[in-house]
């Protein structure tokens, strides 16, 4: 079985979501105290292959330094970015996405607003901020999800909308 992660960070580099999408419990969300090293071994239990968009070289590392553990010695990783490179398909992964027909209700909001909107949610208490920044974070993961079915990697099969927010 297949997980598809991605992470997002603040301005001083800590992890503040951790995006986990499966297709049998769909997304689980570990949201700042509850990013722990128990709680993403929770989240995967089952899987064989972690599937990331430059995770080899971002998200990965930060989870290591972060946490303290090494997906990539429990599990097989992919990593698109590579497989799309391979495949003549360059750039980002919300690049890569219009290229392939993969569409995005989050549309302009990129990686980089991602400190920003955790931002106004922790210093402002900003609700709004904390869901445009978790909405943008699943559609991520299950996009990682579609995008391995349009490169023909996996079967395309329905998503599973479920959302699991774990804060604590």
């Amino acid at each position: 079985m297949r997980a598809y992660l991605d992470i997002e960070t603040t301005h001083d580099a800590r992890i503040s979501v951790i995006g986990i999408y499966r297709h049998d419990s769909g997304t689980t969300q570990l949201i700042d105290g509850g990013i722990s090293d128990v709680a993403i071994y929770q989240a995967l239990e089952g899987i064989e292959t972690i599937v990331t968009f430059n995770g080899a070289s971002f998200d990965l590392p930060r989870i290591n330094a972060h946490l303290r553990i090494k997906l990539q010695q429990d599990f097989a990783h992919d990593d698109l970015m590579h497989i799309c490179r391979k495949r003549g398909l360059r750039g980002g992964l919300k690049r890569i996405e219009a290229i392939v027909g993969i569409d995005r209700q989050s549309a302009g909001i990129q990686g980089s607003d991602a400190p920003r909107l955790w931002h106004r949610y922790e210093y402002y208490r900003d609700q709004a901020a904390l869901e445009t920044l978790l909405h943008y974070n699943r559609e991520d993961v299950v996009n990682l999800y579609k995008l391995e079915a349009v490169l023909g990697i996996t079967a395309t099969v329905a998503e599973n909308s479920t959302t699991h927010r774990r804060f604590e």
